[in-house]
This record gives structure tokens, C-alpha cells and sequence, in this order.
């Protein structure tokens, strides 16, 4: 399917803040997206909050503009500077950006890096961190994320923050976690999720003991969707294709999604035994940081709205490919203006494919009608802490 290349829309998280609602540790109600993907399944009833996720918060600076990468024992020049939250926080924007109620547990350093890191989550984008906490003397971790040539080069620095006992209602009541599992490890915040009946939706990164166990997984029991990339869902279970490993990943996990790259994402639902794939969409990549964490929040979104297999597959990887054509992991998280831009933009385009458009239709009774806001919106300036004029 053709897609426009080049800059995306801006956010859809811009609009002026709720009247009601959750308020911030300063007092201020949280900021809230243009959208609710939920606004027909709420009820009185519901938990404060759609999604809980939790993990270390970097502050990330971003060179954009490098011909290549740096060369030993030279200086390079980039054209272009950003700077955002990052590590868990790439997920907990691209989750609010979509519109769903976004709870994080996180430490922030006490300089000004972590208040930067603070104020940019609560206030630019309406994440409730009131299970986070500020750390005395401890300093935010910083990762320098170098972009060129579709890749990206990073160097990051930080240290442990010191453990803190869990408070009582802590994970809070929500919808839907989000977890990485990491091998080898439990982490007792997901059991206590999902015995307050959130559900589980899970990634994981590359086992670096080479072991490859499932078992090692245990909190994959935990678990109602789990979403590795091929090679990791292939070496799990030792299946020969992507496809066959999700329909093995159904026996510990009821939802499999793999996602192939440039070949899109491959689902199995071992509960009802539909499956949907779902190609991708051709892009001009400029910077891959946080597609990852941006097509599961997609599919999260999908999920908590109750959509069809497909359509929650294609909507994960229509925002995946919106963000690899930004630079920055948070800075990137398409909002629904962008989405219906580019929703807008396909249907115009010549000799466009009818099948494929059909895949996206869904579209047309969510995304927000034209503003005509410029495209795109800035989402950061280049460095933190512009003295403010008198």
C-alpha cells in the first residue's frame, strides 16, 4: 500500500485539557487526546486507568542530520538536535497519544534532566505518574541516539536507582499492563496485575544466555497476548517459520502476534483459532527507536476496543510505520491527527490500491475530521532549560 514518506502529522494529544477527571501532582488535569477508542465501552464501573506499565525513564538526546556514522578520531556534525523521554517512556507516550488513560511507575532522578523527563510525561502528555517517585541524589540515565542511513547508533550512561518497599495499591487498577519479560526472572507486579484483573499484554528482548527457554518465561502464565519478532518467537519454540511459532506460542500464551519487519505481523488467537496477517506498509524509514513499543501499543489499543484480529494488527503496524519516519522513540508516537492524515492522504493518491484502502476502513469512523493544523506540529526544542523572559 502507498503511503506518503517524509514528515508525519502532528500529535493528536494538543487539545486543551479535561475539565474533569484525574489531576497532576501540581493540581492540573491531565491532558487528553482528541480521541477515546474507548468512549463506547466505558462505563461508571471502569478503573481509573486503561494501562499500567513500569520501568526506567531515560532522558534522550537525539543527532538527526549525520551523513554517517562518526568516524574514530573525528568530529562529527549533525544538522539536527532533539531531545525527550525515553526507555519506558517511548511506551507510555505512544499509549496516551492514542487515547487511552496512561498510569506510569517510574524513578526520576532529582536534576533537571529527571524534571524535564517529569514535566514533559504529566503535563505534555497527560500521564498519570503518581505512582512514580523523584529520587534524591540520584541522577536520570541518558542515552545519545546518533541517526543515519534508516539505523540508529546509541551510547546510553546511568546507574540503579535505590529500591523503594512497593506501596499498597501499586500496580493500580487498570484495564491493561504492559510488561517486557525478561528471561530467568519473575516480576511480582505482573501477578498482582492480573490478580486485579488487568490484562497482560507482554514483550521481550534478546536472551543473551542463549538459553531459549519458554519455561524460563514464567510470567508468560501471567500473560493474555505476547508479542516477539520472528527470530525471537522461532528460536523460543524452535519452529521453522515465523507462522508455525505463533500458532506454538498459542499452547502458553492465548494471543501470538510475531511481527515479521518489513513483511508486517503474523497473529494467531488460540482461543477462537482466527489468525490474521497484515503486510506492511512502505515507508522512507528514517529512525526505528520505539517502533516496537509504538505497534504494541497499538495493538493494546486495538485490543481494550474490541476490534477484529486484522484490524487491530493493521492499526499496530500503520503506527509503527508513522513512526519510523520521525526521528526520537517518544518524540515519534504518531497521535490520531497524524493517523488521519494519512488516512485522508491515501484516499487521494492516483491509481491507489481499493483492496488495500478496504484494509484501513475502520479508520474512517475514528479519526479526528481535518483542523487544517500544520503538519507537522514541533514536539521538542533542541536543548532544556530556555530561561523564561520576564
Amino acid at each position: 500500500m502507498t503511503t506518503p514518506t517524509g514528515p508525519t502529522a502532528p500529535t493528536g494529544n494538543g487539545t486543551a485539557p479535561s475539565p474533569q477527571g484525574p489531576t497532576s501532582r501540581a493540581g492540573k488535569p491531565y491532558r487528553r487526546s482528541q480521541v477515546d477508542p474507548l468512549v463506547g465501552l466505558r462505563t461508571p464501573a471502569d478503573p481509573p486507568w486503561d494501562v499500567y506499565l513500569t520501568g526506567p525513564v531515560f532522558l534522550d538526546i537525539i543527532f538527526t542530520g549525520l551523513d554517517s556514522a562518526p568516524v574514530r578520531g573525528t568530529e562529527s556534525w549533525a544538522r539536527g538536535m532533539g531531545s525527550s523521554p525515553g526507555g519506558v517512556a517511548n511506551m507510555a507516550t505512544a499509549l496516551a497519544r492514542l487515547g487511552l488513560k496512561t498510569s506510569l511507575a517510574a524513578a526520576f532522578g532529582d536534576d533537571h534532566y529527571g524534571e524535564y523527563c517529569w514535566d514533559a510525561l504529566e503535563h505534555g502528555e497527560g500521564i498519570d505518574l503518581s505512582p512514580s517517585r523523584t529520587v534524591p541524589g540520584w541522577h536520570s540515565p541518558v542515552t545519545v541516539s546518533m541517526a543515519y542511513e534508516g539505523e540508529r547508533t546509541m551510547v546510553s550512561h546511568g546507574h540503579e536507582p535505590p529500591p523503594e518497599e512497593p506501596a499498597p495499591d501499586c500496580p493500580p487498577s487498570a484495564r491493561a499492563a504492559v510488561a517486557s519479560l525478561v528471561p530467568g526472572l519473575r516480576a511480582p507486579w505482573i501477578a498482582q496485575a492480573a490478580s486485579k484483573g488487568a490484562r497482560i499484554f507482554a514483550d521481550v528482548g534478546w536472551d543473551d544466555t542463549g538459553a531459549w527457554d519458554l519455561a524460563g518465561l514464567a510470567d508468560l502464565e501471567h500473560c493474555e497476548a505476547f508479542l516477539p519478532n520472528a527470530e525471537e518467537a522461532m528460536r523460543y519454540t524452535g519452529a521453522e517459520s515465523p507462522r508455525e511459532a505463533a500458532h506454538a506460542l498459542t499452547e502458553h500464551v492465548p494471543v501470538a502476534v510475531v511481527t515479521l519487519g518489513a513483511e508486517g505481523a503474523y497473529a494467531v488467537d488460540g482461543r477462537t483459532g482466527e489468525t490474521a496477517v497484515v503486510p506492511a506498509i512502505a515507508v522512507e524509514a528514517l529512525d526505528p527507536t520505539g517502533a516496537g513499543d509504538v505497534f504494541v501499543a497499538g495493538f493494546v489499543t486495538g485490543t481494550l476496543a474490541d476490534w477484529p484480529l486484522a484490524d487491530r494488527l493493521a492499526f499496530a503496524g500503520l503506527t509503527a510505520a508513522l513512526s519510523v519516519q520521525e526521528f526520537g522513540g517518544s518524540l515519534s508516537a504518531p497521535g490520531w491527527a497524524e493517523i488521519g492524515a494519512w488516512w485522508r492522504k491515501v484516499q487521494s493518491l492516483d491509481r491507489q490500491d481499493p483492496e488495500a484502502l478496504r484494509r484501513y476502513a475502520f479508520l474512517a469512523d475514528l479519526v479526528p475530521e481535518d483542523e487544517g493544523r500544520p503538519w507537522p506540529l514541533r514536539r521538542a526544542v533542541p536543548t532544556i532549560g530556555f530561561r523564561r523572559s520576564a
